[in-house]
């Protein structure tokens, strides 16, 4: 019996995911649990697993954007068809009728033989019926390509529009200083995702040039287009902020702040708008762990010095709740679970596994458990709650030669702990003879709008007790 496969919600804040690959080919018999899809979301790149088993089918398409909860294929017996039906609509969808505002076409006769079931349920793919909408095309007129006779997004696309932009999208235009109108973008080639954001600003894509060398017109063409004509406004209007530096030079290339670099650019550009961040620095005498540690690698393997650092950043999290918290319209909300997070540099920029109930691990479990984690981002591996969840973060940059630096707390957390590198110093004994010592420095950011400066002291000073007496 034919059973679909769906868009999976990997996490709590997963909201959609975009298809980057196939891992198997359309009409291969899989098992469940064998990966057959890549995905990517606002966060990370992952394999989905299959939740079934029989003759896989695709429905969706790589590149395409889709709704957690969406299908994108089917599993089959052997023999059996793909059924001739559209695939469950999203709980929030709108009826796919044609809009009030819509002209009044004549319903085409293949739309009404091919893409209309026995139920007279129009057959077309949540995306399409989101882009019919924005384009404003009458579902009843487009003839479906798709399996079974499923209207498509891209049948949508070819439909022409059934007129103008929305009205939001109309005072948008008339505030950004005369964008265009939509009327001259149908025929335009253009990628989904920037026909859809031309549409909701009223933009025209055929004043919109393409970056080369791909002919279509991105999104990011659209929104260059966009910035274009808002720094033209602004430029009648002096005390506007700029949008942004012209370049000083011609470059030699430009990198496009997209995907993992885009979301993390947005994040931490709120982060700090957002939240009153300040940073302390605090120099730990690391001899007790570095004592430590060589007693246990001469019995097998030791933790690393960060996995000690996370272990007391645990343990003091659990002497000062308020650290472990977030800043919410009702308050600083205390978090019972301490879940820290630990920032892994990969190709491209960095991601955040968290360690859940860190303060409950020893520390040879807790060195296990960072040690997957690490491996698993680096290699791509990580799963979207695996990255989730975190109260607090640890960045190390030691291995860099850095001593102190200033973290940017990772949303909604209230604080962040920055690692410094292992250094020689000097320390005096109490008879006031030098000695040698081995150091390193803590840079502690927190949300001054959650906990005072005080506060922070003590709780920096709360790892460095528990650090100082491993």
């Amino acid at each position: 019996m034919a059973a679909e496969f769906e868009m999976p919600k990997l996490g709590l804040t997963m909201e959609y995911g975009k298809i980057l690959q196939w891992m198997v080919e359309d009409g291969t018999p899989v098992v469940e649990g064998q990966p057959i899809i890549i995905i990517e979301t606002d966060k990370v790149e992952t394999e989905v697993e299959s939740s079934g088993a029989g003759i896989l089918r695709h429905v969706a398409t790589v590149g395409e954007t889709y709704d957690c909860g969406t299908q994108l294929g089917w599993f089959l017996e052997e023999g059996e068809d793909m059924p001739a039906m559209a695939a469950p609509a999203p709980a929030n969808a709108e009826s796919s009728a044609a809009p009030a505002t819509a002209a009044a076409v004549p319903v085409s006769t293949a739309a009404t033989t091919t893409s209309v079931d026995a139920g007279g349920r129009i057959m077309a793919s949540p995306n399409a019926k989101r882009v019919a909408k924005l384009r404003n095309v009458d579902l009843r007129t487009v003839a479906g390509t798709g399996p079974g006779g499923r209207i498509t997004s891209e049948d949508v696309e070819a439909a022409p529009a059934g007129g103008i932009a929305p009205a939001a999208a109309a005072g948008a235009a008339v505030a950004a200083g005369g964008i265009a109108a939509v009327a001259g973008s149908a025929n335009v080639p253009a990628t989904l995702a920037a026909r859809n954001l031309a549409n909701l600003l009223g933009v025209d894509l055929s004043q919109v040039a393409s970056a080369p060398p791909d002919p279509r017109i991105s999104k990011e063409d659209v929104a260059r287009h966009v910035r274009e004509l808002l720094a033209g406004a602004a430029a009648a209007q002096p005390s506007a902020p700029a949008v942004a530096f012209p370049l000083l030079q011609t470059p030699t290339s430009v990198l496009p702040m997209s995907g993992m670099r885009g979301t993390i650019a947005t994040r931490m550009h709120q982060s700090l708008q957002q939240m009153a961040q300040l940073t302390l620095t605090m120099d730990v005498d690391m001899a007790a762990v570095a004592a430590d540690r060589a007693k246990r690698k001469a019995s097998g393997d030791a933790p690393g010095y960060t996995d000690y650092i996370i272990a007391a950043a645990a343990k003091a999290l659990r002497d000062h709740p308020f650290v472990n918290s977030q800043v919410t319209d009702e308050g600083v909300a205390l978090l019972p679970d301490i879940n820290v997070g630990m920032a892994v540099a990969i190709d491209g920029g960095l991601v955040v596994p968290v360690v859940k109930h860190t303060d409950q691990l020893d520390i040879a479990a807790l060195s296990a458990e960072t040690s997957r984690l690490a491996e698993a981002a680096r290699d791509g591996k990580l799963k979207l709650d695996e990255m989730e969840g975190g109260t607090f973060s640890v960045s190390a940059l030691g291995m860099f030669g850095v001593d102190g630096f200033t973290p940017v707390i990772n949303p909604p957390n209230t604080a962040i702990l920055g690692v410094g590198r292992l250094r020689d110093d000097v320390a005096w004994a109490d008879d006031g003879t030098p000695v040698k010592a081995t150091m390193l420095t803590l840079s502690l950011t927190w949300d001054h709008r959650a906990f005072d400066g005080a506060p922070a002291a003590e709780f920096a000073q709360s790892i460095k007790r528990h650090l100082e007496a491993v």
